[in-house]
């Protein structure tokens, strides 16, 4: 796994993400700071969306957006054969 798929690239886009959730911007007509809730697509809570509520499409939903389960291993077995299981293995298993 290289370029976008590294976990460095991931862990990147998990924080811009995080920025991106956390901006504000005034909008003079409504006299009021308006958030990604205000704009975001929120197809299963259209009237009261909060930000678990926004749609997001990215590579990081995979790992529903948690640097924690991005992080996460877990031993595997397969006959004789042991190993250990990470985002790698994850995100193949997914896709």
């Amino acid at each position: 796994f290289s370029g976008v798929l590294a976990e460095d690239v991931l862990r990147a886009l998990l924080e811009l993400q995080d920025t991106l959730a956390a901006t504000t911007a005034w909008a003079p007509r409504s006299g009021r700071n308006v958030t990604l809730s205000d704009v975001c697509y929120a197809p299963l809570n259209p009237a009261e969306p909060g930000l678990g509520d926004c749609a997001v499409t990215s590579v990081t939903q995979y790992f529903q957006n948690n640097g924690t389960r991005l992080a996460a291993t877990a031993p595997q077995e397969d006959g004789d054969r042991r190993g250990t299981a990470d985002w790698r293995d994850h995100l193949i298993y997914c896709v």
